[in-house]
């Protein structure tokens, strides 16, 4: 059997980035993945979303190809993923191929064939393929001939119970190491705590790879929370002011509300598609295909919407519902402004998503020391939500990074950053709160849901209160200084500290808990943010009926705004001949380079990111022509 390790140069490699993806310089630690990885190093990699991580396995392949290795198996789990990925390989000139349900039997065939006679350089397939007895058995021929080049394993985190998208069919992946000694394996995520990494070395058994970790800031996004007021409308204006005419993703917990959200947009004159489960599996196929291939549209779904999405140039990720934790929040989130141009993260969230998460925990048929898990994860997530501190010194602490000196330090691209919000102490609220909890089960045996036990505080003579006989209770009325926006803060953070638990069996009803006298005897003081909504943003200027806003990525003057706009139209025109999402063919930020500098010679294209050697000569001719003509 052929050795499978041998010396790749960092002159190769890097010539691998220049001629083939067009690129002059790596970024941040790619050079050094990929370096290792080309020599036959395994690797963990964590680098975050829109970080560059494809680059680091496929510039391996290619160089381990180059040198006699044969063919780099990449696990993935996304069929949409998959395509896109292997049709921009495709456009860049390196040979590349997948197996999976959208293939016929004849074709699956073919690349098989392809695959042992060593002519393709990537394989893409999903973890149930990989590890099947027939697709084991053509990599036990290829391993035999020393033609199995390197496995790479993406959304690794997919492997963690720990992680937020578990999926057990990638447990099975640990036959690659049993059945494939040193053949050189990398994980790669862009979300992962210290537990979910040290459950990703164990599962695959990579615990002597070498751990690449890069900085978890994406700089470029600025993060938002507000506090939930009628969300549809909160949304609206969000992308009125901010975002008129951009590509978005907006996550909702439920179909129904994905549903009744994108039809709000769509009434509003915003391009919105719903992307659920629940929906026809050709239609969802074309809503992701619109948004993938046009500009503008607007994704609202559930969170079976984005892994492996590639878009560049989505400017904003809502969550119109918590998340369940931060992992899940970030990877979300992550799909905004994968170019590196300023995106926006923007959430909504309220006492309801406080008790919807902790009833899904709590009614979960897992152990209980999963569901501690579980809710030490919610409480982290909800301690960002509740913060007055930089939001991305949280996000960044809980990844075990930390930014600047840490304490007191100020992003100045988060909303407390930006406008630093007012606090207030709590505490006292948070006692009168759970007293008037504790004299209503007294006085009457009974518990009741939020909206009630704050009438009461409130001194509220609703018929409810009435009724009940709540009028006499010695805590009727003992708080009518706080604003029922005031106690609903307060009780999102008294569920989230565990001093209130919720019952989801008796209509939602208020619990005391053990840790209610930690809060009653001033032990645990309670501080909030004060209740007020999202700053005014400066409203954009709302094009001409039927116009379209042009939003170029670098500055352009009107002769390069017009360049590029021809450029696009262009790129659209042959994206879909070439059935690919129009940033396979070129980035925005390429064309606005080329738009930039009017080129009119091949020599004036030269140099410019993202041009490699087969696009350029594939698309020369063609972008000079339109520059010409403009």
């Amino acid at each position: 059997m052929i050795a499978h390790n041998t010396a790749t140069s960092s002159q190769t490699c890097h010539a691998i980035l220049e001629e083939v993806f067009g690129y002059a310089q790596f970024r941040g630690p790619q050079q050094a993945i990929i370096e290792h990885v080309a020599n036959g190093g395994d690797a963990l990699v964590l680098m975050p979303t829109g970080g560059g991580k494809s680059l680091c396995y496929q510039i391996p392949a290619i160089a381990r190809q180059r040198a006699g290795l044969g063919i780099s198996i990449v696990v993935s789990p996304l069929i949409a993923l998959m395509h896109d990925q292997v049709g921009a390989l495709h456009e860049a000139g390196v040979s590349a191929a997948f197996l999976n349900s959208t293939l016929s039997s004849e074709e699956a065939y073919q690349v098989e064939q392809r695959m042992l006679r060593g002519d393709i350089t990537l394989l893409y397939a999903a973890p149930e393929r990989v590890t099947n007895a027939r697709f084991l058995a053509l990599l036990d021929s290829l391993f035999e001939r020393g033609l199995l080049s390197l496995f790479a394993i993406d959304e690794a985190h997919c492997v963690s119970q720990w992680g937020h998208d578990f999926r057990p069919e990638y447990r099975a992946l640990t036959v690659l190491h049993e059945r494939f000694a040193g053949v050189p394996r990398m994980a790669l995520t862009a979300t992962a705590d210290d537990l979910t990494q040290a459950d990703i070395l164990e599962r695959l058994q990579l615990q002597a790879a070498r751990a690449f970790v890069s900085s978890f800031d994406r700089p470029n996004i600025r993060y938002t929370i507000v506090e939930k007021r009628e969300a549809a409308q909160q949304l609206l204006r969000f992308i009125e002011r901010e975002h008129e005419g951009d590509a978005g993703i907006v996550y909702c917990q439920s179909r129904k509300r994905v549903e009744d959200v994108a039809q709000t947009l769509v009434d509003a004159g915003v391009r919105a598609l719903p992307y659920h489960a629940g929906l026809d599996n050709r239609v969802r196929q074309d809503h992701q295909n619109r948004f993938l291939r046009e500009d503008g549209v607007v994704m609202v779904a559930t969170i079976a919407f984005g892994m492996g999405i590639d878009k560049p140039d989505v400017r904003f990720v809502a969550h119109l519902d918590m998340p369940k934790n931060i992992e899940g929040y970030y990877q979300e989130t992550g799909r905004a402004g994968r170019d590196g141009l300023p995106a926006y993260a923007w959430m909504a969230y309220g006492l309801q998503d406080v008790v919807n998460q902790r009833r899904m925990i709590d009614e979960s048929p897992a152990g209980e020391e999963f569901k501690q898990g579980l809710r030490g994860k919610l409480d982290a997530l909800l301690g960002l939500a509740e913060a007055t501190d930089c939001r991305r010194v949280r996000l960044l602490a809980y990844f075990g990074e930390q930014l600047g000196d840490g304490a007191g330090y100020r992003c100045q691209n988060c909303d407390n950053c930006l406008n630093p919000p007012a606090v207030w102490d709590g505490t006292d609220a948070a006692r009168k709160l759970l007293s008037t909890i504790y004299r209503i089960q007294q006085s009457s045996g009974m518990s009741f849901g939020a909206g009630h036990v704050m009438d009461i505080l409130r001194g509220k003579t609703t018929e409810k209160v009435t009724q009940h006989g709540h009028t006499a209770l010695s805590t009727f009325g003992i708080g009518a200084e706080f604003s029922e926006l005031q106690l609903r803060g307060v009780l999102r953070q008294l569920i989230a500290l565990g001093a209130v638990a919720v019952d989801a069996q008796a209509f939602n009803t208020l619990q005391l808990t053990e840790h209610s006298r930690s809060v009653l005897r001033g032990e645990l003081k309670v501080q909030l943010r004060e209740s007020v909504s999202a700053p005014a943003s400066r409203k954009s200027k709302r094009a001409g009926a039927g116009s379209a806003v042009i939003k170029a990525p670098i500055a352009l003057d009107g002769e390069g705004l017009v360049r590029y706009a021809a450029l696009k139209a262009w790129r659209a025109e042959v994206a879909r001949e070439h059935n690919l999402p129009a940033y396979v063919i070129f980035h925005d930020a390429t064309l606005a380079a080329i738009a930039k500098r009017a080129p009119q010679t091949l020599d004036d294209l030269q140099g410019i990111s993202g041009i490699g050697a087969k696009k350029l000569e594939a698309y020369a001719q063609s972008v000079l022509r339109v520059v010409s003509l403009t």
